[in-house]
Parts: structure tokens; C-alpha cells; sequence
């Protein structure tokens, strides 16, 4: 006994170390990079696409959110989680089944006739039903955390859900617009190619009339087979990611024609307005680890209630039904042979006490345990803020970069254009030599190749900063559902 009082003793001692809290992180008033402009409601980042004011883009992310075997299998998970919390809370309530029997049994002397006053032999019903009900006493609030636990498990269920989804609409946009990427530059190779065909039947008439050298024609050709490589390499890439982004919206086996990419660009739209604060409500990665922790949290409790006795009271509810043979006296003195009949209704009320007696040292080993996996949760919050915090503030960084490099690359593209444009003007007028005319159109041809890719890189910040900032995501509704 004294040996159980020391178990109980520190028990109750590690039942009342206080559990790991969601740690107080308070994050910055402001990022470091560019204020932005465009202030955006709630409802506008959740579906953030529809800023780019692209009809082929919008039309892509609902197919997505409908068709895509990613969206499909988010709800699918989602039912399950669902199940699964509404299952572990129904376990905290009284539990109990009811049970009913019906029987006949028939009986036959086989000693021939009998002397008995009682009947041998005949036959006998029998129907009974029953309640049977184990109710645990939550005398300690461990049925509370265990309700509190499945439903912080099922938000963290639905949040990693919504991160999916999030970076499944993030993937399509940036898929889209590097497609687009490479449209722009398969047209502009395929310019190319057209020039330096145009350049090369102006060689070699030159040549033959005597008017320049042949390997000047020779020179072009070769730069003629390069650009026409470079556009079968092109088609190839585009097409790759036409069917990356069929299979991203849940039409992998249509044909890539059914997907035409249209070889333009517009500007990103304007940075959204953002405090570093909203993302401990806005990223669903952020919201998964709070969950987690919650959940852990109560886990540990339960751990630390683990070693303290469990009460339950179980009751008992029935009725029965016997239909037998038996005798039936009419008087004075006279016994026949009759059915007789017997109903009842029992009740029972019945407590167990559990105390896990010799589970004591093992349980505070396990409770020990549990502190320390709240631990691990409480650092992975934080490295979770931590981490969102980085990404949205350098995805507004490079986005801000981006679009200062896309003025600067657009006025020296323009410049480079109109010298290629005279170069190749006087070179057909017989006013300027080959080697002229290639090295201006070079030098246009690379600053254009720099302001697309560039064009294209800015939009994908732009889609890196919206995800970044926790957009993508039914984030009103989910919230609501959690709690």
C-alpha cells in the first residue's frame, strides 16, 4: 500500500506539470520590402487568380478545383477526417448495445410414459431483449480532452487539406504562365528563324553577283539551322507543359491542342497590401501546426490522466418472455396438461473501478514522453511562423524586383529593336556588311529573350506571393468548420 501511494503521489505530481502553451510569437508591424497597393478582402485572396484578369486562367484553376485528381482526393480526405473525429467523439459518450433472443426448444420423453405431475417433455419459447450501458464518469475531464483532441485533430487534418489545394491552384498559374513563357519565345524563335532565312537568299544573291564573299552566306545559314533547332526544342517544351498543366486540371489524356497557350504576357498585378500578423490566420500551413499543437497538447493531458482511476457506472434494462409447458389445476382436485406463460422486466445498476495499479511506472514514463512530443510541436510552430514569415516577405521582395527589372528590360528591348531594324535596312540597301546587321539583331534578339523571361518570372512571384500570403484557400469557411 505504501508503494501505491507513492505511485499515486507522483502521478498526481506529474498530472499537475503544467502542458507546453502555444508559444506568445510576435512577428514584425510591417515587412522589410515594399509596401504594397492593392488592398485585397478576404474573399479576393482566396481565389487571388482572378487579379490577373485572364479568362483562360480562371477557367483553368476551376477545372482544377473540380476535375483534378488532387482536388478529388483532398475531399475524399476530407469525409475521412470528418468520419474519424465524429467516430472519436461518439466514443465519449455512454456506450452500450442491446441485445434480443428468440428461441423454441421442444422436448420428447424417450422413457416412455411417465408418472410425473409435471409434463416431460413439450415444447418451450423463449424471447428476451436487453439494454446493456457503460457510462465513464468524467470526474477528471478526460472525456472533454479527448473531444477537445479529435476535433484540433480533424482541423489539422482539413488545414494540411486546404494547403493542397492551395499549392494544387499555386501550381497551375505558375505552370499557365511558364507555358506562356515559352509560347512567347517559340514565336519569337520562329521570327527568327524567318529573318535569318530572309538574310541568308540576300547572302547568296550578293554572293552571286559577286557582291560578297560566299561565307558570309554560310555564316547565316548556320545561324538559320540554330534558330531552327532552337524552335523544335521549343515546340517540345510547350508541349510538356501543355500536358503537365492537363493532367494539373484533371484532363491528362486530352489531346495538348485542346489547350492552346496564347504568346502573350500581361503585367503582374499591383502587391497586395499585407501584415506579416495575418498569416498566423491566412496560411493553412501555419493554421496545421497550431492545430497539431493543440492536439498534442490535449494528448499530453491525457497522458498525465492516464494514471488516476477510471469510474464507470454500467445499468441494465431488460424483459423477458417464457412460454413453456406445464400443468394447470382445476379444482377439486384435478391436473391437466397446459401451456404456462412468465413475463418479467429487471433493471441492474452496476459502478467498476479501474486503477491501473502496476501500469503506474510505465504510464509516467509514457506521460514523460508525451511532454516531450508537445515540445517538438511547440518547435515546429515556430518554425512554421518562422518560415512563413521568410517566404512572404522575400516573395514581395523578388516581386518588387521583378517588376523594376521588366521596365528596365522593356526600354532597352525597344532601343535594341529599332537598331536591329536599321542595321538590317542597311544592309539590304548595300549599305552596311553582314556581320553588322547579325550582331545588331543578336544583341535584340537577347535583350527580347530577357524581358520574356523576365515577363514570365514576374508572374510567378506574383503567384509565389499570393500563396505565400496564405491566398488559395477557402479560408472563412474551413475556419468555420474547425471550430
Amino acid at each position: 500500500m505504501r508503494r501505491l501511494a507513492l505511485l499515486l503521489a507522483f502521478g498526481l505530481a506529474a498530472c499537475q506539470t503544467a502542458p507546453h502553451q502555444k508559444p506568445d510569437l510576435t512577428l514584425p508591424a510591417a515587412y522589410e520590402g515594399p509596401k504594397g497597393t492593392a488592398t485585397l478582402a478576404p474573399q479576393q485572396l482566396d481565389r487571388w487568380w482572378l487579379q490577373f484578369n485572364d479568362p483562360q486562367l480562371n477557367g483553368l484553376e476551376a477545372q482544377a478545383l473540380a476535375n483534378s485528381p488532387d482536388a478529388n482526393t483532398a475531399a475524399a480526405r476530407l469525409l475521412e477526417a470528418n468520419a474519424a473525429k465524429n467516430s472519436q467523439i461518439a466514443k465519449t459518450f455512454p456506450q452500450g448495445e442491446g441485445q434480443g433472443n428468440l428461441s423454441r426448444q421442444h422436448e420428447s420423453n424417450l422413457g416412455g410414459a411417465s408418472n410425473s405431475l409435471i409434463p416431460v417433455g413439450g415444447t418451450t419459447d423463449t424471447e428476451s431483449i436487453g439494454l446493456t450501458v457503460s457510462w465513464e464518469v468524467d470526474l477528471l475531464g478526460r472525456l472533454a480532452t479527448q473531444r477537445k483532441v479529435a476535433k484540433a485533430q480533424y482541423a489539422e487534418a482539413r488545414f494540411n487539406i486546404e494547403g493542397t489545394l492551395a499549392s494544387l491552384v499555386a501550381n497551375v498559374a505558375d505552370d499557365y504562365f511558364v507555358a506562356k513563357g515559352l509560347a512567347i519565345q517559340l514565336a519569337d524563335q520562329r521570327e527568327t528563324a524567318r529573318i535569318e532565312a530572309n538574310l541568308q537568299d540576300v547572302a547568296q544573291r550578293k554572293a552571286v553577283l559577286g557582291l560578297e564573299a560566299t561565307s558570309d552566306a554560310d555564316r547565316v545559314a548556320a545561324d538559320l539551322s540554330q534558330a531552327q533547332a532552337q524552335v523544335e526544342l521549343l515546340e517540345a517544351q510547350l508541349h510538356d507543359e501543355q500536358r503537365q498543366l492537363l493532367i494539373l486540371v484533371g484532363h491528362g489524356i486530352d489531346p495538348t491542342a485542346s489547350l492552346p497557350i496564347q504568346a502573350q504576357t500581361d503585367d503582374p498585378p499591383a502587391i497586395p497590401v499585407a501584415v506579416p500578423g495575418d498569416l498566423l490566420q491566412r496560411r493553412p500551413d501555419v493554421r496545421e501546426a497550431d492545430a497539431h499543437l493543440r492536439a498534442q497538447v490535449g494528448l499530453d493531458r491525457l497522458g498525465h490522466l492516464a494514471i488516476f482511476p477510471t469510474l464507470t457506472i454500467l445499468p441494465g434494462l431488460g424483459a423477458s418472455h417464457v412460454v413453456e409447458p406445464g400443468v394447470s389445476f382445476i379444482p377439486p382436485a384435478t391436473l391437466i396438461p397446459a401451456q404456462q406463460s412468465t413475463s418479467l422486466g429487471f433493471w441492474s445498476l452496476a459502478a467498476g473501478l479501474s486503477i491501473p495499479v502496476l501500469d503506474i511506472p510505465q504510464l509516467l514514463y509514457e506521460a514523460k514522453a508525451d511532454d516531450a512530443r508537445t515540445q517538438e510541436a511547440v518547435i515546429a510552430y515556430e518554425k512554421t511562423v518562422q518560415t512563413a514569415f521568410g517566404e512572404a516577405e522575400n516573395a514581395l521582395v523578388d516581386l518588387a524586383a521583378s517588376e523594376r527589372a521588366v521596365a528596365v528590360l522593356t526600354d532597352g528591348e525597344s532601343r535594341a529593336r529599332r537598331a536591329s531594324d536599321a542595321a538590317h535596312k542597311r544592309y539590304a540597301m548595300g549599305l552596311g556588311d553582314i556581320t553588322a546587321a547579325l550582331s545588331a539583331e543578336q544583341a535584340w534578339r537577347t535583350t527580347q529573350s530577357a524581358l520574356t523571361a523576365q515577363r514570365v518570372q514576374a508572374l510567378r512571384h506574383a503567384v509565389q506571393t499570393y500563396k505565400a500570403l496564405g491566398g488559395g484557400w477557402a479560408f472563412a469557411a474551413s475556419s468555420a468548420q474547425t471550430r
